[in-house]
This record gives structure tokens, sequence and C-alpha cells, in this order.
């Protein structure tokens, strides 16, 4: 609607003649910090996952993949279009 009234769009919420303060957010975190395995003992974990998975064969990670989904109780999408 704002698009369309060509005006920005907190003036559809504010009655205020100048924009509203921008309120002092907490510092976030960036996606690069918050990445699961970028620090401490998950890091170590990680390069070593990567390390050996890059060694294995297809059909080997084939096998870990399925592994890892009936972990999950995800279901692999073959057996349920083969039923």
């Amino acid at each position: 609607m704002a698009r369309a009234l060509e005006i920005p769009l907190y003036q559809l919420f504010y009655d205020g003649e100048e924009p509203p303060n921008i309120p002092n957010l907490l510092k976030r975190k960036t996606s690069d910090s918050m990445a699961s395995g970028s620090t401490g003992k998950n890091s170590i974990y990680m390069r070593k996952l990567v390390k050996y998975l890059s060694k294995s064969t297809d059909s080997d990670r084939k096998l870990l993949l399925a592994l890892a989904r009936k972990v999950s109780g995800e279901r692999s999408r073959r057996v349920s279009k083969a039923a």
C-alpha cells in the first residue's frame, strides 16, 4: 500500500511529522558467527567430518545420509513413492 501511495511505510502506522526514532536494539550476531561448527569443539568436529566425507565414496555418503534420516525419524522420499 505504501508503494502504491509512494510514501514511506512508517507513515501508514505513525501519526507524527518526523520519522519515529529507531529503538536501540541489542547487538545482533552475524550469520557467520551463528553458524554451527564455526568455533570451539564443533569446529574441530566439522573439519574432521568434511575431511572424511571428502574421502568417502558416493555409496558411502548415501548410506550415511540414509542412516541420518532414519535416526532423525524422517523417511526417505523413495520409500514413500514406492509405497
